[in-house]
């Protein structure tokens, strides 16, 4: 699929001419059992239209009741920011056209907010190594999501162009907690990866609270990216594009730096940039224009008549603090001394975005260096093969596990485990049965290797004389022919002893 592209300026001019301040909004959507103001389940990927009642279809007479897991959720995540918890706050109606929506406005927060005013610490890598960046939190509020759409017989899966368009109401309702940044500037050429490590460090936040499970590639934690570009820090704020649902940590440091590129080349061109959101393409990289930004005043707010507010109890508040989990900040400095790992070892595993399947893997019963290596390397370059991120290969920690103490029991070669691996991914079913099913298992009584070496010095006797002579390198050569007998399935190490010890070498 191609999509119409913009001028880009070079990434060094955008640096040099202008100054980028950026802001993130971040939802996430709440793992609750039910609904934000019904009884209705949440589960993903339920039959359209088949977790619907009328209160989130908006029917007649319905009237909402607040969800008080998620409030509570709320209020944990605002702790877990460094916010404040207001005392007393409401839910308001934000109108717009909601096609998804049916009641045609969303129940959202507006100018009274749960949590506000906190913080967040990221690390940033940088060329002088890691550098930690406070981004400041302007609200987390409480909303509802909307439905999904889908637009059928296009090009493109927009409405433009589509034949017909359907509606699934199961996720119109759920609940979500969208969490707004206060511009963030002065970051130069740092703006793309500070972006992705907010946002990641922000979903491991969500996880470790047990609040959602933050996957992205289902929608459950979605980033706007909100930015503009002014000539110097002195000027005021430029117009900002809105970038809607970017749904990879990957992604959300390309939006941003495609529309640094973008706006830069517009600017230096005369023209001047359109507050509008922008829908953000994941096969072609580049970012579209949506409709025109609204301003608050546009959404109609007024508070919802139908919910009574909310006044969290300040000794409740401060029973969840006392019982907030250990911080992934905490946990990351407790991994890393546990694993023995360098500064630089564990920014790379933060950067692959692979430290939970690593612990993940290594709490089914691997050796923490067996894990960092395989998640790090032969795994790590199966998702770069297919372009998407570790979490999403296809494959679970206990698998890798599993895999790893084949290796270590002497039944795999690494060899055979990358095929096992493969295996797994092919839908082959566990590691045990791709095992079996591939006949993959080290050669390892010494009769059957021994039988497998006489045919190949019988074979190679040029190559057994420069053995005797000294030129032990060439046991490779007979090495190897053992290995491809075997179908890769000896041990390598035990085939060079087993055949020095017979040529008395």
């Amino acid at each position: 699929m191609t999509h119409p592209t913009d001028p880009l300026m070079r990434w060094d001019d955008v640096l040099a001419g202008f100054d980028p301040v950026l802001g993130l909004e971040v939802h996430v959507e709440l793992g609750t059992q039910t609904k934000m103001f019904c009884g209705c389940r949440t589960e993903f990927g339920a039959a359209p239209n088949t977790q619907t009642c009328p209160t989130c279809l908006a029917l007649p007479g319905a009237l909402p009741v607040v969800n008080a897991v998620a409030v509570e959720s709320a209020v944990r995540l605002g702790l877990a920011l460094n916010c404040s918890i207001a005392s007393w706050c409401r839910f308001a109606r934000k109108n717009y056209f909601y096609p998804d929506m049916p009641k045609n406005y969303q129940v959202s927060q507006y100018d009274e907010p749960i949590a506000y005013g906190g913080w967040l610490d990221v690390e940033v890598p940088t060329p002088d190594g890691p550098r930690i960046h406070r981004i400041e939190i302007e609200r987390a509020h409480m909303e509802e999501d909307t439905g999904k759409s889908s637009h059928v017989g296009g090009e493109t899966g927009r409405i433009q162009g589509a034949e017909y368009s359907l509606v699934d109401y199961n996720r119109a309702g759920i609940p979500l907690i969208e969490v707004v940044t206060k511009p963030i500037e002065g970051i130069g050429a740092l703006a793309p990866e500070l972006a992705r490590a907010f946002v990641g460090e922000l979903r491991a936040l969500v996880v470790a609270l047990g609040i959602s499970d933050a996957h992205m590639h289902q929608g459950s934690l979605r980033c706007d990216v909100n930015l503009s570009l002014r000539r110097t820090r002195v000027d005021e704020l430029g117009t900002r594009s809105e970038t809607k649902n970017v749904n990879s940590l990957r992604s959300v440091a390309r939006a941003v730096r495609y529309e640094m590129q973008r706006q830069g080349a517009l600017l230096e061109a005369g023209g001047r940039v359109v507050q509008e959101t922008r829908h953000w393409h994941e096969d072609t990289g580049v970012t579209t224009s949506g409709r025109s930004k609204e301003q608050a005043e546009d959404y109609r707010y007024f508070p919802e008549p139908d919910l009574v507010p909310v006044a969290p109890d300040a000794a409740w508040v401060e029973e969840l603090r006392s019982a907030l989990p250990e911080m992934p900040a905490d946990r990351r400095r407790r991994l890393q001394a546990d694993w023995g790992v360098s500064d630089l070892e564990m920014t790379a595993v933060l950067n692959a975005d692979a430290l939970a399947v690593i612990e993940a893997t290594i709490a089914d019963g691997a050796d923490p260096a067996a894990a960092r290596k395989w998640w790090m390397g032969e795994l790590a370059r199966l998702a770069n093969e297919r372009d998407v991120e570790l979490g999403q290969l296809g494959i679970f920690p206990a698998d890798v596990a599993r895999v790893i103490a084949l290796v270590e029991a002497g039944t795999l070669t690494d060899t055979m485990a990358r095929a096992v691996v493969d295996g797994v991914l092919a839908g082959e079913g566990s590691p045990d049965d791709v095992v079996t099913g591939r006949g993959l298992q080290v050669v390892g009584d010494d009769v059957s290797l021994l039988a497998a070496i006489d045919e190949a010095v019988a074979a190679n006797p040029d190559v057994v004389e420069k053995i005797r002579a000294g030129k032990v390198t060439a046991a490779g050569v007979i090495v190897g022919a053992v290995m491809k007998a075997t179908r890769g399935q000896a041990d390598a190490a035990r085939v060079r002893e087993l055949l020095m010890a017979k040529l008395g070498v």
